[in-house]
C-alpha cells in the first residue's frame, strides 16, 4: 500500500545521552581499489553482555562527509548510540571517497566503491561481528549521495536486504534537476563525468548510475522503502521525480515531504523515522 505522508514532525528535546552502546572504528582494506577505508560500528549495550547475534543497518553518509558524520555532526549528542540500543541492532557507518556516489566508475580504478561495500565491508562485518548475516535482517540507508548509494546498491543487490530508504537524497543525478549555484553545478558535472563518461539522463530511459533509472529493479525487487526530502531541499525535485516513477509503476513506499532544508537538523528529525520504519521489517533470528 502506497503512503504519502505530509506531515510536521514535533522535534523534542532530549536529555544528554546516557547509552552505553560501544562504537568500533575499523578499517578495512579494499583490494578492488588497493586502500584502506574506515568505518564506524556501533554495538548495542546488550552486545558486551550476550552472546546473540543481530540486525544491521548500513547508514551511508553524503557527498563531502566521511565515516564519523552521523556520530559528530547530528544535532542531538549520541543519536546513532541511542537508536543502536533502542533498537537493539548493529549500524554501520562507512566511509567512501567525495562525490563517487557508491558506484563503480567504468573509467577509474579508484572508484569501486559499490564492490567494496558488498563484496569487502559486508563480508568482514559479518565475520568478525555477531550479525544476523541474512537479508531479512540487513537494512540500508543514508543522506545525499548516501541515499543514492542506499537505494542504487539495495536495488542492484536485493539478495543482501531486506529495506533501503533515503533522506534528502540525489535520487537523480543528473544535476540540471538540482537547484544550486552553477559553479557547484558545473563542478559536480565534471566530476560525474570523469568517473562515469557519456551517460544518458533523459527520460524515460535513464542510466543505471542514477537511481530513477533503477525504477523497474526497484519494482520487481519488492523491498520496504522509506523516502523522504525536505520541501526547502535543493533536491525535493529529484526526489519528487523518483516517487512519480515509483506510484506509475506501481512500487509499495513510504514517502514522506516535511519542512526543512539539506541539513544536519533535517537529517536528526529523519533516522528515528527511518529506524521505526525498518524495525517493522527486521528479523531477529
Amino acid at each position: 500500500m502506497k503512503k504519502i505522508i505530509l506531515f510536521i514532525l514535533f522535534v523534542y528535546a532530549f536529555q544528554p545521552s546516557f547509552s552505553q552502546a560501544k562504537v568500533d572504528t575499523i578499517s578495512v582494506f579494499s583490494a578492488a581499489m588497493q586502500k584502506s577505508l574506515k568505518a564506524a560500528v556501533t554495538l548495542p549495550s546488550t552486545y558486551q553482555t550476550g552472546n546473540q547475534s543481530y540486525p544491521v543497518l548500513y547508514l551511508l553518509h553524503g557527498g563531502s562527509g566521511a565515516f564519523d558524520d552521523w556520530h559528530k555532526k547530528v544535532t542531538e549528542l549520541g543519536l546513532v548510540n541511542r537508536l543502536s540500543d533502542q533498537y537493539n541492532l548493529i549500524i554501520v557507518t562507512p566511509g567512501v571517497g567525495p562525490a563517487s556516489y557508491y558506484y563503480d566508475s567504468p573509467l577509474m580504478d579508484s572508484v569501486r566503491y559499490e564492490t567494496y561495500m558488498i563484496e569487502e565491508l559486508i563480508p568482514f562485518v559479518d565475520k568478525n561481528y555477531r550479525t544476523l548475516a541474512q537479508k531479512e535482517s540487513r537494512a540500508i540507508t543514508g543522506l545525499s549521495m548516501g541515499g543514492h548509494g542506499a537505494i542504487m546498491l539495495s536495488a542492484k543487490h536485493p539478495e543482501l536486504f531486506v529495506a533501503a530508504g533515503s533522506m534528502s537524497g540525489v535520487m537523480n543525478i543528473d544535476t540540471r534537476m538540482w537547484t544550486v549555484p552553477e559553479d557547484f553545478r558545473k563542478l559536480r558535472q565534471e566530476g560525474q563525468k570523469q568517473m562515469l563518461g557519456e551517460i544518458n539522463y533523459i527520460a524515460p530511459d535513464f542510466n543505471s548510475y542514477t537511481a530513477v533509472g533503477l525504477a523497474r529493479k526497484i519494482h520487481e525487487n519488492g523491498l520496504a522503502l522509506i523516502i523522504d526530502c525536505g520541501v526547502d531541499d535543493f533536491l525535493i525535485h529529484t526526489n519528487r521525480q523518483l516517487r512519480s516513477i515509483l506510484l506509475w509503476n506501481q512500487t509499495p513506499h513510504d514517502y514522506i515531504e516535511r519542512p526543512g532544508a539539506h541539513t544536519w537538523t533535517y537529517w536528526t528529525e529523519s533516522l528515528p523515522v527511518h529506524l521505526l520504519f525498518f524495525n517493522k521489517h527486521l528479523k531477529r533470528n
